[in-house]
């Protein structure tokens, strides 16, 4: 999710292409989107997709944002550790307004989650649901710099999670420069501290490349790093 600020970077070529006399292309008003990370006892994917309602992703307008996801992470810190394996689901309504290079998007809907534990002599499932509010916010406060910025609250076990990028736009015209990010739910927290690399336009698809060190309430510090792409449609 966090990423989506990505979108922003074809807004320029779409108007370039425009004043080149390709008036008849429809306007792109999908973006599909995924993410994967890893960390020494985490692990963690998810795909999903950001859809214009009337209209294309270039001006304001109505958004419908499902995603999904899913983890696998060690139950316990001493042996026998067992497995945790999570599915995660959000689909959610929102709008975006947008002036130039800049955008604001507020969503809300429905959050689900999926939990198995795998423990020695002992198999647990469970599902629930919640509500969730979510909010992303992308500026270019100068030529060459971006800002972005995410967050959302989740009703399930009282989530909170927002991440800041900030970065100068490299000779390939991707964006590279810090990141942080905390997350914090009922008897959990995590913050993190790294580098990002946005922007990167491979394969026909962008990607962004982040990798730092990771602090959480029941763990020693540890390293991370996440790969996202975005596909836009």
């Amino acid at each position: 999710m966090a990423g989506l600020a990505i979108l922003v970077a074809a807004a320029p070529c779409d108007a370039a292409g425009a004043e080149e006399g390709e008036d008849e292309r429809p306007p792109l008003s999908m973006v599909i989107f995924g993410s994967m990370e890893a960390g020494q006892t985490k692990s963690f994917a998810s795909i999903g997709m950001k859809r214009a309602i009337g209209g294309g992703l270039a001006e304001s307008g109505f958004r419908l944002f499902i995603k999904a996801g899913g983890s696998r992470e060690e139950t316990r810190r001493r042996p026998p550790h067992g497995k945790t394996d999570k599915a995660e689901a959000q689909s959610m309504l929102g709008y975006e307004w947008r002036i130039g290079s800049t955008f604001f998007a507020l969503y809300a809907g429905s959050d689900a989650e999926t939990e198995r534990r795998i423990e020695p002599f002992f198999l647990g499932l469970s599902t629930r649901y919640g509500a969730r509010l979510q909010a992303d916010l992308w500026i270019t406060p100068a030529e060459g710099m971006m800002l972005q910025a995410g967050g959302y609250a989740s009703t399930l076990d009282r989530r909170l999670w927002g991440r800041f990028a900030t970065g100068w736009q490299m000779p390939t015209g991707s964006y590279f420069g810090p990141e942080a990010e905390a997350y914090r739910e009922r008897d959990y927290s995590k913050f993190r501290l790294g580098l990002h690399l946005t922007g990167l336009r491979l394969l026909g698809v962008e990607w962004r490349l982040s990798g730092g060190w990771q602090k959480t309430s029941d763990r020693p510090s540890e390293a991370y790093g996440t790969l996202g792409l975005h596909w836009l449609r």
